[in-house]
């Protein structure tokens, strides 16, 4: 009865602008009494048809899907703050970590409390006027007001652009929102989301708008506004098709620190998939969990897309009296992988841009010479997309990222490299012939390579991607690859893992194989012990039966009859077979 009553009140609440500020109590609701609301509400109901499920697309709502407090990701106490101080800041995060989801939330929060009247409103769609500010400020004008009839039961917004949708659209925005703060009660807060999707003038005259009406604040205009978006606001000023905007200032006071959504927790990650065993009472292997966490370092839509893949794709483990493996888990991983899912492939988009293929070629290559001469701010872009970690060290986000970054910079190649059946390389006995197969790429690598790389993107780890690339279509279908990159390790690490019964799959006998890629760089003795040395302390560590090292020579001047050799060395009693190429 009292979350009834509370859900009632909370509703009545946020709907209303302009009722008088005496239906408020003067702490409105408590925090913890929103989360609780936020987390039940609908759910007796809703959950008799269909239980919750793993969400994988859009907003997280708790009567669908399993769900972590989203107010636990963010500085609720700074960001508060910065309100009260009627501050325009910006809250950024990596496209589909559940930013919606967390700014949905806040907004809840605010109105139940009752001091402020908050609004929540994308404009994306004002991207598709790219550099028309006419047409772009109207659309972004428009998703506004809706939003404010939606969220406050407030149509006052909508019926005066309305009447006034023909007036010059430089100060369009800035008059609408002067409407809405001057017609409410309470000070108003707006969050807009996906700014940082506008482009050229657009962009320029929302940005020029709010500053203009920001000395009107508190009575005349939003007490705060909060920027949302994939990129801080140090990065707006940029390409935005040449226009160098000036974004500093007395409207902007940023405090990316605080402000910045993260990942899930490992704790977070184990606590979400937590939540289908206390539902379902289906359990998991608890091996699955490091491996999670590994593959995904909490990346949110990747670590409730591997739940989706494993609890649902997966058809055998509908039968919740199945408990789930960490080979069945490590299967669904691979099927996640290989569907190539929209936000892997808007990922993987990105390489393309100039921006992010001087960061990544140097991740990509291992060499971290190759990093100093990349801006700081390109450096803060690539991060802010998601697709590296600064700290410890610069290094790729999570394993994911790893295995789909190179598959798919190098899935043209994969599906035009000949002789790439098989059974070419695979014994009687079952085991991959891995001497045979290198000496075929050794041979691919002197024909084709000087093609190949003239056209590649990603010159500097060129080789070693040609030499993923060749291996990705044999061991597709059969084996796995699993890769390691990371700057200053001047490697890359590949280590395989092939079924030698087809009948058991990875439920049976397994051969492990370590392949280290190095570039040659100074005397070739001094990279064939540095290399010996990793391969052997790889291949420890994996458990591997059998390693290579393969050295790539990219000196012009020397022929390929002194690049393509073999031979074997032995290092703490381990056989190593060295290749050149």
């Amino acid at each position: 009865m009292e979350l009834k009553r509370g859900a009632e009140r909370l509703r009545g609440q946020a709907r209303s602008c302009i009722s008088p500020a005496a239906a408020f109590s003067p702490t409105g609701l408590s925090l913890s009494f929103v989360r609780r609301y936020w987390f039940t509400r609908e759910i007796p109901s809703y959950t008799a048809v269909m239980p919750r499920f793993f969400n994988n697309a859009g907003p997280t709502v708790p009567a669908d899907h399993y769900a972590i407090d989203p107010l636990s990701r963010i500085d609720w106490e700074d960001l508060q703050a910065l309100i009260e101080q009627k501050r325009y800041f910006v809250l950024h995060a990596p496209r589909q970590t559940g930013k919606t989801t967390t700014l949905l939330a806040m907004m809840q929060v605010i109105n139940a409390q009752g001091r402020y009247a908050c609004a929540y409103a994308n404009i994306e769609g004002a991207q598709a006027a790219r550099g028309d500010s006419t047409l772009g400020i109207q659309a972004a004008c428009s998703a506004i007001a809706r939003s404010i009839n939606h969220y406050l039961g407030n149509d006052a917004p909508s019926r005066w652009l309305r009447e006034h949708q023909d007036n010059n659209a430089q100060d369009l925005l800035t008059h609408l929102l002067e409407t809405w703060s001057l017609g409410c009660d309470r000070p108003t807060v707006l969050f807009l989301d996906e700014v940082d999707a506008l482009v050229g003038d657009t962009l320029i005259s929302l940005l020029r708008q709010i500053r203009a009406g920001y000395p009107q604040r508190p009575d005349a205009f939003p007490q705060s506004i909060v920027l949302c978006g994939v990129r801080d606001v140090r990065d707006y000023r940029l390409h935005q098709e040449g226009a160098q905007v000036i974004t500093g200032g007395s409207a902007f006071n940023i405090k990316a620190e605080s402000l910045r959504m993260g990942n899930f927790t490992e704790e977070e990650c184990q606590a979400l998939w937590q939540q289908h065993t206390d539902e379902t009472g289906q359990a998991f292997d608890p091996t699955i969990f490091q491996e999670l966490w590994e593959d995904t370092h909490g990346q949110p839509w990747l670590v409730n897309a591997l739940g989706y893949e494993l609890t649902w794709r997966f058809k055998p483990a509908r039968d919740r009296t199945r408990p789930l493996s960490l080979e069945d888990y490590r299967a669904a991983r691979e099927a996640l992988i290989q569907s190539r899912a929209t936000h892997l492939d808007q990922l993987t988009d990105k390489l393309r841009e100039p921006r992010v293929q001087g960061v990544m070629r140097a991740l990509l290559s291992g060499q971290d010479e190759d990093l100093q001469g990349i801006s700081p701010d390109d450096q803060q872009y690539v991060e802010d997309l998601g697709l590296i970690e600064t700290r410890p060290q610069v290094r790729i986000s999570n394993r994911i990222y790893r295995e789909v970054i190179p598959r798919d910079l190098t899935w043209i190649m994969q599906t035009r490299i000949p002789n790439q059946e098989q059974e070419w390389y695979v014994t009687s006995k079952g085991h991959l012939d891995i001497p045979k197969l290198l000496r075929a790429f050794q041979q691919f690598f002197r024909e084709q390579a000087d093609a190949w790389l003239e056209r590649f993107d990603y010159k500097e780890a060129g080789p070693q991607l040609l030499m993923q690339a060749f291996l990705q279509r044999i061991v597709n279908g059969g084996g796995r690859i699993r890769r390691e990159y990371g700057l200053g390790r001047k490697r890359t690490d590949l280590f395989i893992e092939w079924p030698t019964d087809p009948a058991r799959g990875f439920h049976g006998p397994m051969q492990r194989i370590v392949i280290e890629l190095k570039l040659q760089r100074g005397a070739l003795e001094g990279v064939i012990s540095q290399g010996l040395v990793q391969t052997v302390a790889y291949a420890s560590q994996v458990g591997a039966d059998e390693a290579h090292l393969v050295i790539f020579n990219r000196d012009p001047e020397v022929t390929w009859e002194e690049r393509i050799w073999e031979t074997e060395r032995t290092m703490e009693e381990r056989c190593i077979r060295v290749w050149g190429a």
